[in-house]
């Protein structure tokens, strides 16, 4: 072979494997930018869960994240049914008290023990004096369904409506969004106040609560949630060993029938003081007039740095569990109720039933009977202006 046909061979081989090389490189490009499937993280799913003695269909939605969290929800009241999170030891379990299905949302006899598990509240949150209240010097009545006072909306309050509901999802969350109209006179308030809550899970163990409202005539609002929680995931065990810190250096005092007196009154000296954690059952049973009246504690803190938006509000740990729950939120105060009023009489999803004291709840709101108590934040809605408000409940363990 002469020296050009060799020559001519070799650059042959060279150029075929460069063009080789190229190939690959070109593929290896191609499959770099190809784009990538998206997983949404956070999942929410729909089931039916039954329908209401007047036959409408009620939906459960449950959104879950990646860790395992899960909380699923009822367009009947907007109802928490379950809400399941891991322990110290990464067991997941149920941590609000509720019932195994829809009859126990409605059965009379449960809905008379006023239990509300898991609701949600309006329109107006906690208790009104009388059921009255006055706007622009017109007079409103409203249901006097705890004694002489209104509480928590009424005889159909919001815990006891169907909401419209719709999905959103992000990346890295996952949204039930309710609708609901309330007509104007719907339980003696006024205005048609379209109301919206979106509830919504991201990967950090964060449930967040956002309420927005609206209305066409001038009324009051105070929207909350009521789970109830056992953060043992056991039941039939109280939470008195549960260690609880509010940031609040006052309380609002109420009177025998648990209405605001119009005080706030600070909490150094006496069993209200939670600035520091400590157990609920330290100082419950103390021979304390506020503490007879609510059968423990039933009362409203005034929380710090109002002025500051969303911030710490209220904490609980559970000690066997090692459960963390803080709680953040925009409002002026929080209720805490320990379960007083649970007697054994309701069943359990544990079997059983629900003894004394075995929830507590964490209630972010105005102050009770805001609306007779010109020196309280103002809980008036106007026609034009949103009411809006967020709180958010942030498990972990330690």
């Amino acid at each position: 072979m002469s020296v050009l046909k060799k020559m001519l061979a070799f650059l042959c081989v060279i150029s075929i494997s460069y063009l080789s090389i190229q190939c690959k490189n070109n593929n290896k490009k191609q499959e770099s930018v190809m784009p990538q499937e998206k997983t949404n993280l956070v999942t929410i799913s729909k089931e039916e869960f039954g329908k209401t003695p007047d036959s409408v269909s009620i939906e459960r939605y449950t959104l879950k994240n990646e860790k395992g969290m899960e909380v699923s929800i009822m367009t009947y009241g907007g109802i928490i049914t379950s809400l399941k999170v891991p322990n110290k030891d990464n067991k997941i379990e149920d941590v609000v008290l509720g019932f195994d299905s829809l009859s126990g949302y409605t059965n009379p006899s449960y809905v008379n023990a006023c239990p509300f598990f898991g609701a949600l509240i309006g329109r107006y949150g906690n208790r009104i004096a009388k059921g009255e209240f006055s706007l622009d010097g017109t007079e409103y009545k409203l249901a006097t369904n705890d004694g002489p006072n209104h509480l928590h909306g009424g005889v159909k309050g919001f815990d006891k409506v169907v909401w419209n509901a719709a999905e959103t999802q992000t990346d890295s969350t996952a949204s039930l969004v309710l609708t609901y109209l309330s007509k104007d006179m719907e339980e003696g308030y006024p205005g048609n106040l379209k109301t919206k809550v979106t509830y919504t899970l991201n990967n950090n163990n964060e449930l967040q609560v956002v309420y927005d409202a609206t209305t066409d005539k001038k009324t009051i609002v105070n929207l909350t949630q009521h789970s109830y929680f056992n953060l043992s995931g056991n039941f039939s065990k109280p939470i008195l060993d549960n260690e609880v810190t509010i940031n609040a250096d006052k309380f609002v005092p109420v009177d025998a029938t648990l209405i605001s007196t119009g005080e706030l009154k600070d909490v150094a000296n006496t069993p209200f003081d939670f600035r520091t954690a400590k157990t609920i059952g330290k100082d419950i049973e103390d021979d304390n007039e506020q503490l007879k009246r609510g059968k423990g504690f039933d009362h409203c803190w005034v929380l710090n740095n109002q002025n500051e938006g969303m911030r710490f509000a209220a904490s609980v740990y559970e000690p066997t569990s090692g459960r963390l729950l803080e709680v953040y939120t925009d409002e002026p105060g929080i209720q805490l109720y320990t379960g007083n009023f649970l007697d054994g009489t309701l069943p359990s999803k544990q079997g059983g039933t629900y003894g004394h004291r075995t929830g507590l709840c964490l209630e972010t709101e105005h102050y009770p009977d805001s609306p007779n108590q010109k020196d309280f934040p103002s809980v008036v809605l106007n026609p034009g202006e949103k009411y809006e408000t967020k709180t958010t409940f942030k498990f972990s363990v330690k």
